[in-house]
């Protein structure tokens, strides 16, 4: 089968689904069929524009959040473990320096002296020395410094960081830190999010599939409000002793002005369109007389999630800036999964850090497509990104938290160092992650053309019973993308931190699932830590849940997996199945309390995805 793709080349690119701004990539409306994919709003380039770049902008801001706090977190161990020892202090800096290239210069300050490891970094005006000379005066004083961003005379950004001790005044840590990492995630980011032409002319020949572009009327509003009370604000569970009639729930819909409403088991959650939380609390209490009305921190699904504790891991980051996992109830599904080691999640990406700190343990043997003589180290940060969104280490007391403790991630490099390969190299990708024991598959890329080879190794997986998840891509268009919109394939939209759909994210008919994908933290090559959005960062969300779902119930195949996944999901948008959303954002406790009792009844789940699995079949 192999043989009859070599011929063919097709480029797939990371988060999926190319419109960057060229006349080349971007063709005029007259040359697209406008009936066939529809608009939802007139066509504004302009206003597409500053919706990525405030997403960018966003992604920059939190990435040298991220690297700060983790830095800030690696001076006070320091300083914890040298107690007023100098000897030790300096052997603490030696090793720290040794395992992060990123931090250039750190001085150690003790009873006015200061000693230190490393070279100041020249800087017009000389900056870097005031900023010095300001964080030691801090610290003297037992207090926190960060100065501003600067650029030194090599061209890299620093940041100028004063950590005093806990214990001794007048003792800390002054440290320069180079956040190149964040130019990298700008680059990264025009080119994932499709602000730049992307891939570049050179290695490949880019043909256009004439792909048309919408532009979504959401106003995203950039508020990083992750960790605010983690409950939607027009959202209320209410426990009533008897089953509604048709008259009393639209009596309700019409007090309340209801959205939405899910029903589980006694259990329903309903959202307005206009009243919030504590209004729909009252309105409930005083009207309904129910068992209990409250907002829906505690997403209640049946007798055993009801009893379950949420588990908060303990990562440096996790509190502050993963607003994603709590969204999606993965606090409360650890209750019932954290997943198993014998169920591997194969990442189709740029390769991975292989010595990343924070995926040690969590991989297995890999294969690099691209160069078949060197192992699959991620040389984008786009692969490491996503195999951190998976399975960074959990409750480790160091960076992010994976949605999954336990699965182990196969990294499977098919992308090359532009970010872009071929449809065969994707295809093999999969023939070889599917030889090699990989349950599930993320593939966080693709394009607007179809290709039968690849289209034939994705039949290849699914015909042996693997999860296959796809991204469906950057470009807020309608337009199909593949792999996503392949039928035997689960496709990922993203969503914010307000549960809207992420004004990037494409949408349409082929839809499974959404998931968080906005300014989302994750591990990034360098042992270091950044913030992406991108259907890209959707699409492992949905593909850790996969395996969560099949650690904790190894009997289901795959069509009861994704079936599973759609029908445990949070409706959002229009009531029911929607282009924007598909069955909405995927639910870990939901789902996993699902899969934990499943009994294979297809007949009680909506009558969509029957019809979808009957095609498959």
């Amino acid at each position: 089968m192999r043989k009859s793709w070599i011929t063919a080349f097709t480029v797939l690119t990371l988060a999926a689904l190319l419109i960057p701004g060229t006349r080349l990539l971007a063709p005029d409306r007259e040359a697209r069929n406008e009936d066939e994919y529809p608009r939802t709003a007139p066509f504004s380039a302009e206003s597409e524009q500053k919706q990525k770049f405030t997403a960018l902008q966003n992604d920059m801001t939190a990435t040298a959040l991220l690297m700060n706090s983790e830095t800030k977190k690696d001076f006070r161990n320091v300083l914890a473990r040298s107690g007023r020892s100098d000897s030790k202090a300096l052997a603490e800096i030696d090793a720290l320096m040794g395992e992060h290239s990123h931090i250039g210069y750190i001085g150690w300050q003790s009873e006015g002296i200061q000693r230190h490891r490393g070279e100041m970094p020249e800087s017009p005006d000389n900056a870097a020395q005031s900023y010095a000379r300001e964080a030691s005066a801090h610290i003297a004083n037992g207090q926190a410094y960060e100065s501003p961003a600067f650029e030194a005379s090599n061209g890299s950004r620093y940041v100028v960081l004063g950590v005093p001790s806990q214990t001794d005044k007048g003792t800390g840590v002054v440290g320069f830190v180079k956040q190149d990492i964040v130019k990298r995630v700008e680059q990264h980011q025009k080119q994932n999010l499709r602000l730049i032409p992307y891939p570049a002319e050179g290695n490949y020949r880019i043909e256009s599939v004439k792909p048309n572009s919408t532009v979504d009327t959401t106003v995203r509003t950039g508020e990083d409000n992750g960790n605010a009370s983690h409950y939607h604000i027009r959202d209320v569970v209410v426990h009533i002793d008897h089953v509604l009639t048709d008259n009393e729930m639209n009596k309700i819909k019409s007090d309340i002005n209801m959205e939405s409403v899910q029903q589980l088991g006694d259990n329903y959650i309903f959202r307005s369109k206009t009243l919030e939380t504590k209004q729909l609390m009252d309105y409930f209490k005083k009207n309904w007389k129910p068992r209990f009305a409250e907002p829906n921190y505690l997403y209640l699904t049946n007798d055993e999630a009801t009893g379950a504790s949420a588990i908060v891991p303990n990562d440096a980051l996790y509190s502050e800036y993963q607003w994603n996992l709590p969204s999606i109830e993965a606090e409360k599904g650890w209750a019932v999964s954290k997943g198993d080691e014998g169920v591997i999640i194969a990442v189709l990406d740029t390769g991975v850090q292989l010595n990343h700190p924070d995926l040690q343990g969590k991989l297995v043997e890999g294969t690099n497509i691209v160069d078949e003589a060197a192992k699959p180290n991620d040389d984008v940060g786009h692969g490491t990104h996503v195999s951190g969104i998976i399975g960074a280490s959990v409750n480790n007391g160091e960076g992010v938290a994976g949605v999954s403790w336990f699965n182990k991630i196969m990294p499977v490099k098919v992308l090359d160092s532009s970010g872009a390969g071929s449809t065969y190299a994707v295809a093999q990708g999969i023939i070889w992650a599917v030889d090699h024991g990989a349950k599930v598959i993320n593939m966080s890329l693709g394009n607007y053309a179809e290709a039968d080879f690849l289209h034939d190794a994705i039949k290849y997986a699914y015909e042996r019973d693997v999860v296959l998840i796809a991204a469906s891509g950057n470009d807020n268009t309608e337009r199909p993308g593949y792999p996503a919109a392949y039928p035997e394939v689960f496709a990922v939209a993203a969503t914010n931190n307000n549960k809207e759909k992420a004004s990037f994210s494409n949408y349409g008919d082929y839809i499974d699932v959404a998931a968080p994908g906005d300014s989302i933290a994750s591990t990034y090559p360098g042992s270091q830590y950044a913030a992406l959005s991108g259907t890209s960062m959707a699409s492992p969300h949905v593909a850790a849940l996969a395996g969560l779902i099949r650690s904790v119930n190894p009997d289901l195949n795959n069509e009861e997996v994704m079936e599973i996944m759609r029908s445990s999901a949070r409706d959002l948008g229009t009531e029911g199945k929607d282009k924007y959303f598909g069955y909405g954002e995927i639910d870990v406790i939901q789902a996993l309390s699902t899969a934990s009792n499943y009994s294979g009844a297809l007949q009680t789940y909506p009558q969509q995805v029957k019809r979808k699995l009957e095609r498959l079949k």
